[in-house]
């Protein structure tokens, strides 16, 4: 179902007329009416306000949201109860030194997640993590800004806002970003440098893509 369909139909289970959605949304009932009839659409901040008036969530307005297959046993261990939903690919991450973090768009992907907004991926690049994790491999990140002590992480190092995808490692007052390709060497940042080392998030999966 598209956007303006499934508006429609949570307003009207919310018992939601055109008009008293939009007095609380602040805006008039022609616009709401252009999104039910797929005229136009509202932004990402009203998208995620009208979810929220209405019971429910951006994803499944966006139609970013699948229901739970039936899983295996052992896929149920793993994977919960949740639904799959479409996670973005919002950039790269050079398994190397010296690459941008968020750059390019590479569309989305499923992931089966608890709180998908919170989730994105990189596609990895270089060989400083092999053989574990590959060139293009697809990295799936949960945001946070700390890590714990032999988490795998995506940082960001340096005034130019580099980005790397490494073990962290806290070594006394030193953190050290370990590769687990042996050819490469430890980057050990201390003293003033670790202001300049920001945690963008920790990784919870790779996957392979063919």
């Amino acid at each position: 179902m598209s956007f303006s369909e499934l508006l429609k139909e949570c307003r009207k289970k919310q018992k939601m007329s055109q008009a008293d959605l939009a007095a609380q949304l602040g805006v008039t009932q022609q616009a709401v009416g252009k999104w039910e009839s797929g005229k136009s659409s509202p932004d990402p901040a009203t998208v995620a306000r009208i979810a929220e008036l209405l019971g429910t969530t951006a994803d499944y307005l966006l139609g970013l949201y699948r229901p739970v297959a039936r899983l295996s046993e052992p896929e149920g261990r793993f994977f919960g109860s949740y639904a799959e939903s479409l996670i973005p690919v919002i950039g790269t991450v050079k398994a190397g030194y010296g690459a941008l973090a968020f750059e390019e768009d590479y569309g989305q992907e499923y992931a089966r997640v608890k709180d998908p907004a919170n989730y994105f991926y990189l596609v990895v690049r270089g060989d400083s993590m092999e053989p574990r994790i590959q060139d293009g491999d697809l990295a799936l990140v949960h945001r946070q800004d700390t890590l714990e002590n032999g988490d795998l992480g995506v940082l960001i190092y340096g005034d130019e806002g580099e980005g790397t995808l490494k073990r962290y490692i806290q070594r006394g007052n030193c953190v050290v970003l370990q590769p687990f390709n042996p050819n490469y060497s430890e980057l050990v940042i201390k003293g003033e440098d670790l202001n300049r080392l920001h945690i963008a998030g920790r990784v919870v999966e790779t996957k392979a893509k063919w």
